[in-house]
């Protein structure tokens, strides 16, 4: 028997971000994200940037139905939203959720090693909300982006043994 949901993916996170090029620099430049690719809508004054990690060898496509495919086919893909005009705002508009009201809370990023992703992030100058080491759950860390919103940083092995213990 078929599932009603069979073929369902959770394909993607949208965060609305102020400077697209800040948040370009921290999602391509310093976490490792590829820029899928980017859709400025003249007319409604906003543009959409949809980032991902990509497979050793995997590729975006050139053509415009098959990069569209590759986007909205795959599963995790993280869509960055800016309205024209916040980047020259003297605060961002946005609430980042961790702070009150509290809703969003954050989006997480797994690592092979936290240590060395985090000596990396400090090497390019994240913003850390929390060290590995800082606070009672050792081993993960929180860096902030550009608009305040938090990215958690974690490593499967790690969590897989603080989850054996709880």
């Amino acid at each position: 028997m078929t599932r009603p949901t069979a073929g369902f993916a959770l394909n993607q996170t949208m965060l609305r971000v102020r400077d697209p090029q800040e948040s370009l620099r921290f999602y391509r430049d310093i976490l490792g994200m590829t820029l899928l690719q980017q859709l400025d809508f003249e007319a409604m004054q906003f543009s959409l940037y949809f980032l991902a990690y990509l497979a050793e060898g995997e590729t975006v496509p050139a053509d415009p139905a098959e990069r569209a495919r590759f986007i909205f086919d795959r599963e995790t893909t993280l869509e960055l939203t800016h309205n024209w005009g916040t980047e020259t705002q003297a605060a961002s508009p946005y609430h980042n959720g961790n702070s009150d009201p509290r809703g969003f809370g954050h989006i997480g990023i797994s690592v092979p090693d936290v240590e060395a992703a985090c000596a990396r992030f400090e090497e390019m100058g994240a913003h850390f909300v929390k060290r590995p080491d800082d606070g009672k759950m050792k081993g993960i860390a929180f860096l902030a982006d550009p608009d305040g919103y938090w990215i958690e940083i974690l490593s499967s092995a790690r969590m897989g043994d603080f989850l054996a213990g709880v």
